[in-house]
Parts: structure tokens; C-alpha cells; sequence
């Protein structure tokens, strides 16, 4: 199994618990669009400087958040909520290396977001439940970042966006 980043760089050897668990799937193939997490170890919070110096990490795990593809089949025009319900049954047997990334189904996005930034949170991410999955950036889905993580801040000051 190979692991990618989105420029296409191998990070096989940095993340080792992510690159371990599709061994344990219940599937030979396919792609899962997700994120590297480390969290602290006092907080639990995801902690974005320990990914950040490209340090080989054993605890780095994966939250799983789409299925674009299983066992040879296209998945990316099916709606989000059938993608995520096939991706949790994907996932159960994966282990600590890949989690499933559970959605919150609530109308009121902004009592979310203030929750989450009060938990000292990057932010959210708000998709469709019936979109299909496009990759970048799509009027089905937005990032609500919050401007009091030192991430975000960071962010900010280096101009990651270059």
C-alpha cells in the first residue's frame, strides 16, 4: 500500500500506522479521501505542527471522510451520504491506522462551527449530503476556519496558499 499526499509526494514511511491499515480492509481496492491527524497527547486535539516538520510519526492515523473508489468502481457521482455508508463499512475492521470521519446532521452549521472553535478546533467542514465528489474546491461544500488557531494563523503569516 501506498500513501500520498494531494501534490503527490510518498509518505508510506512517515505515517506507517495509516500506510499498515488497508491490509485490514474489507476491500483489495480503493481510494479514501482523507486527512492525517496527530493529536496532542494532553488535549486530544489534532495538533497540526507535529505533521507539519515531516517527521516520521507511528501515531499519525488517518480520518476517512469519502470513498472515491471500490473494487475497480467509479464512486465520485453517487451522492456524499451513500458514499460515507459504504466507507464506514469499508472501514470496520481498519483499526486505529484509519478512522472513519462521522457527520454531524444539523441545521444550525453556525452553532457548530462556535462549538468547535470554542474547543479550540481548526474549523469545520460543511458538505451536501447528496453531492457527487469533486475534487477541490465546489459550491457543495465550504471550510469554515477558525481565526483563533495558531494552524489557521500560521496559516496566514506564511502564505500557504503559494
Amino acid at each position: 500500500m501506498k500513501l500520498y499526499s494531494r501534490p503527490g509526494n510518498d509518505l508510506t514511511r512517515q505515517f506507517p500506522l495509516i500506510a499498515e491499515a488497508p491490509a485490514r480492509l474489507r476491500s483489495r481496492s480503493c481510494i479514501i479521501d482523507g486527512e492525517a491527524v496527530a493529536c496532542d497527547e494532553k488535549t486530544g486535539i489534532a495538533c497540526f505542527d507535529r505533521l507539519r516538520h515531516h517527521r516520521v510519526d507511528e501515531t499519525v492515523f488517518m480520518y476517512a471522510f469519502d470513498l472515491i473508489e471500490l473494487g475497480g468502481d467509479d464512486l465520485r457521482r453517487g451522492p456524499l451520504e451513500v458514499r460515507k455508508a459504504t466507507l464506514a463499512s469499508v472501514l470496520a475492521k481498519a483499526g486505529a491506522g484509519i478512522r472513519f470521519c462521522e457527520h454531524l446532521d444539523f441545521d444550525d452549521g453556525a452553532a457548530v462551527f462556535q462549538h468547535a472553535c470554542r474547543m479550540g478546533l481548526e474549523g469545520i467542514v460543511s458538505k451536501r449530503k447528496d453531492s457527487p465528489y469533486r475534487s477541490g474546491r465546489s459550491p457543495d461544500w465550504l471550510k469554515m476556519k477558525n481565526p483563533a488557531c495558531e494552524a489557521v494563523k500560521r496559516e496566514a503569516e506564511e502564505d500557504w496558499g503559494k
